[in-house]
């Protein structure tokens, strides 16, 4: 598993379109597996879980990227990768899981 916490400013609905076009656009084998929009008042929170094969573990992974934003306050963004790994019992080749966080920094 890796993690990527952070703040960001800007608009909501764009960096979530970049994400999401940017992942989907940076690997063939990319794909959006789930999605669900939360809104209440002013706050609004929205999941993606995207999913793709990682030649370097040669298995599939997922991420899933959370955003969240109450008002116009700061844009938090959390995204989880798993599934890189081939071990049975613990974890090893996560490269993977790494390099698909690092497309999302790059859109970020």
């Amino acid at each position: 598993m890796a993690q990527l916490v952070e703040k960001l400013t800007g608009n909501f609905n764009q960096i979530l379109n970049r994400i999401e076009t940017g992942i989907l656009n940076g690997s063939i084998s990319a794909s959006l597996e789930a999605s669900n929009d939360f809104y209440d008042g002013d706050a609004k929170c929205s999941v993606r879980v995207f999913e793709r094969y990682s030649y370097i573990g040669s298995n599939r992974l997922s991420m899933s990227v959370t955003l969240f934003q109450n008002g116009n306050g700061p844009i938090h963004i959390c995204a989880v990768t798993s599934g890189g790994s081939q071990a049975v019992f613990f974890k090893i080749n996560t490269f993977g899981e790494e390099a698909f966080l690092d497309k999302l920094r790059e859109l970020l």
